[in-house]
């Protein structure tokens, strides 16, 4: 049950993040805005095209692809979140309808998620191959940092389960 509430927290604080970014971002070659958003980016999300040399052509080609995209995309379903808050504070918990809800939410997201790639699919076409190859190297250290920081994270949690059964058998 954690792991769907965890879910649809995660989804429905993208969902929103993503529908500000859209409303209130000026079009740009960004991919991503860091800042002072809802949610302050750190550096192993910064934005896809950080530290490639865009030329004035692919900037307005990518410019065009976002607007299209904001353009394209359906609004954020506001009534969806508020079903879900509606489920979470209700005085009888219905395991069953929060299960739906979820499942819901999360194709809509899934379905958000594939138009967001087709345009950074685009977005990648749209670069040299010298700017592709710099574009994976970032992409790498950006992985291999991600990978970094979940083994801290392992070995931080059964540190943990380890100091708290220590600590329950003494």
């Amino acid at each position: 049950m954690r792991n769907v509430t965890a879910a649809v927290m995660a989804s429905t604080l993208t969902l929103v993040t993503l529908a500000c970014q859209a409303r209130d971002l000026p079009a740009s070659d960004n991919w991503y805005q860091g800042g002072e958003g809802l949610v302050k980016r750190n550096n192993l999300q910064s934005h896809m095209f950080e530290g490639i040399n865009l030329t004035e052509q692919q900037r307005q080609q990518m410019r065009d692809l976002m607007q299209r995209a904001r353009h394209d995309s359906p609004p954020v379903n506001v009534s969806e979140m508020e079903t879900m808050h509606n489920l979470v504070i209700a005085n009888n918990f219905d395991e069953t309808a929060v299960r739906a809800q979820a499942e819901k939410m999360a194709q809509e997201q899934v379905a958000r998620q594939v138009e967001m790639a087709k345009v950074r699919n685009q977005m990648y076409r749209l670069l040299s191959p010298e700017q592709q190859a710099v574009l994976n190297d970032k992409h790498q250290q950006r992985m291999d940092q991600f990978r970094e920081l979940a083994d801290l994270q392992q070995m931080s949690s059964m540190q943990a389960l380890s100091s708290s059964s220590k600590r329950s058998n003494q």
